[in-house]
């Protein structure tokens, strides 16, 4: 995720960050400026278009699109950021149901051995959970020194979460831990469930097919038809103002697909992996 100090404008204005919209708009931009500078000839020189001509009404439709156009994108970009900030919140849930599973653990377990292995397993979850949404396999080296071992043609996740509750359920056969112990720790352990649950949602339901294809048609079209109203009244200006038009419109469907997967590649996403080795440092310190 990018660091950066939010009362910076100048930064902003100036700087040009490779994940920017204009970076990857520039060639369409460049196209549609050449597309209008050639309606606007045709228009102003060749058909000798003049005020008079019902052609220079169609500015009255791009009027009322126009509102309707605001509304889908406010409501795209909030969806998208809402998808963001859940995925935050899940993992801000993670980090503090890891460390109070941590605080009780130290507190109830005596043994060296059980101490060690949840202080190997709690983080490990949230590394398997962070792959698992990243969707690539999971590297044996997390289980260094331990015995149990995971199938990788299976759910990750579950497999820790299944192995963390069965060591749980041998402590408390082993009268290591009381009914009253099981029972406190049994909120933490089901929360790491809920949590990979509401991630998967997240990362495997994307905005519908129509809706997302519906607006992408929108905004070009809209913006095609731009150079025919306003050829007359702008001349060849017209061609930078429809350009600066359709980067603020498809700048903020881009915006809105990068954040909508929180859990991507994408250097506006999540830093799960920075946090979940935050939690391993914080576990490793409370066990």
């Amino acid at each position: 995720m990018i660091s950066y100090n939010t009362k910076d404008w100048f930064t902003f204005i100036f700087h040009f960050h490779k994940s920017d919209t204009v970076r990857k708009l520039f060639p369409v931009m460049l196209a549609i400026g050449i597309y209008s500078a050639l309606i606007g000839y045709l228009e102003v020189e060749y058909f000798k278009i003049g005020k008079n001509d019902y052609i220079h009404n169609i500015p009255i439709m791009h009027g009322m699109l126009g509102f309707v156009i605001s509304l889908l994108l406010v409501f795209r970009t909030n969806t998208a950021y809402d998808r963001w900030w859940e995925g935050r919140k899940l993992w801000g849930s993670l980090v503090n149901n890891s460390r109070n599973l941590a605080i009780k653990l130290s507190a109830m377990l005596k043994d060296e051995n059980d101490r060690k292995f949840f202080r190997k397993f709690i983080p490990t979850y949230a590394s398997i959970l962070h792959k698992h949404l990243h969707d690539s396999e999971t590297s044996k080296q997390l289980f260094d020194d331990v015995d149990l071992e995971i199938d990788h043609h299976k759910h990750k996740p579950n497999q820790v979460k299944r192995m963390m509750f069965h060591k749980i359920n041998d402590l408390y056969d082993a009268k290591k831990i009381t009914g009253e112990q099981l029972i406190i720790l049994n909120e933490e352990l089901q929360s790491f469930t809920d949590i990979c649950g509401a991630c998967e949602r997240i990362k495997n339901t994307p905005i519908p097919y129509s809706y997302s294809a519906f607006i992408k048609k929108f905004i070009f079209f809209y913006t095609m038809t731009l150079p025919f109203g306003y050829s007359v009244s702008l001349g060849y200006f017209v061609a930078p103002v429809v350009v600066f038009i359709f980067y603020v419109l498809a700048s903020l469907e881009l915006i809105a697909e990068e954040i909508e997967d929180p859990f991507g590649d994408d250097e506006n996403d999540l830093p799960t992996k920075k946090i979940s080795e935050n939690i391993k440092k914080h576990v490793e310190e409370l066990i």
